[in-house]
C-alpha cells in the first residue's frame, strides 16, 4: 500500500455520506468504532455493510482504540477491512503479534500531540517502526480527554519533527479543514492528511463543498511538494 498523497476522511455516518466522499475523490474512508470518549457515528453492522460495497480505489479504514492483537485482528476480519488505524496506546509486543498473524493487514499507529511529550512519541517511533506501516499525528483535547475528532490543531512543528524522524510515512490530522490544509501540508510535509469534523456542516454531516475544496487544496499542496522535491 502506498501512502503518497493519502487523503482520508473519517466519521462516515451512512451509505449516502460514503458515496459522497468517494464521488469527491476521497480514497480512504475512516470508521471510528469502539471508542472510549466519543459516540460512534454508525453501528458496526452498518459500517461493515458500507465497507462491503466499496470498490477500488476506495478503501474502508477501521479506527479503533483496541489494544490486543487478537481483538484487533478479529474486528478487522468481521468488518472486512485491510487497513486499521490504532488510535490508543498499544504495546509493541501486540503490534508484533498483529504482523506475525496478519501480515497483510496495513497498520497505522497514531501519535497524539499533547497527550504525551514529544520525547515519548519519539520513543514510540523507535520501538514500533518494525511493526507499523505508517503513523498519524493527531491532537489531544485535555478538556474532554479525546485524542481525535477534537476539531483542534496542534503545534505543527512537532508533527514536522516526527516526519523527519520517522522512516515510515506520517499522516497529519487534527483540526484540518479546507482553509488550512494546504498550509499544514507545506509546513509539515506529511505523506497524507486526515480530516473529520472540519468538513462537517451545521447538521454534523460532511458538506460536499467542504470535501471538494479540502481534496483540491490537499492535492495542490502535495503537487507543490513534488515539484519542490524535483527541483532540488
Amino acid at each position: 500500500m502506498r501512502f503518497d498523497n493519502f487523503i482520508q476522511v473519517a466519521g462516515i455516518r451512512d451509505r449516502a455520506e460514503a458515496e459522497l466522499l468517494v464521488k469527491c475523490g476521497v480514497r480512504y474512508l475512516g470508521f471510528p468504532l469502539r471508542l472510549p470518549v466519543h459516540e460512534e457515528d454508525i453501528s458496526e453492522r452498518e459500517a461493515s455493510a458500507i465497507i462491503g460495497t466499496l470498490r477500488s480505489p476506495a478503501c474502508g479504514v477501521l479506527i479503533t482504540y483496541l489494544d490486543r492483537a487478537g481483538d484487533i485482528i478479529e474486528f478487522c476480519t468481521s468488518l472486512g477491512v485491510s487497513v486499521v488505524q490504532l488510535h490508543g496506546d498499544i504495546e509493541p509486543a501486540e503490534l508484533r503479534r498483529i504482523k506475525k498473524h496478519q501480515p497483510a493487514l496495513t497498520v497505522i499507529k497514531s501519535l497524539v500531540i499533547g497527550q504525551h511529550p514529544i520525547d515519548h512519541l519519539l520513543d514510540i517511533l523507535e520501538h514500533t517502526t518494525p511493526y507499523v506501516d505508517a503513523y498519524l499525528t493527531d491532537t489531544f483535547d485535555p478538556e474532554t480527554g479525546a485524542s481525535g475528532a477534537t476539531g483542534r490543531t496542534h503545534d505543527w512543528r512537532l508533527s514536522r519533527q516526527l516526519v523527519r524522524q520517522s522512516s515510515r510515512p506520517v499522516i497529519l490530522a487534527g483540526g484540518l479543514n479546507p482553509a488550512n490544509v494546504r498550509g499544514a501540508i507545506l509546513a509539515v510535509r506529511p505523506s497524507g492528511v486526515d480530516a473529520h469534523t472540519g468538513l462537517e456542516d451545521a447538521s454534523g454531516r460532511k458538506s460536499e463543498a467542504n470535501v471538494m475544496e479540502f481534496v483540491s487544496e490537499a492535492r495542490k499542496a502535495f503537487r507543490i511538494l513534488r515539484e519542490t522535491a524535483g527541483a532540488r
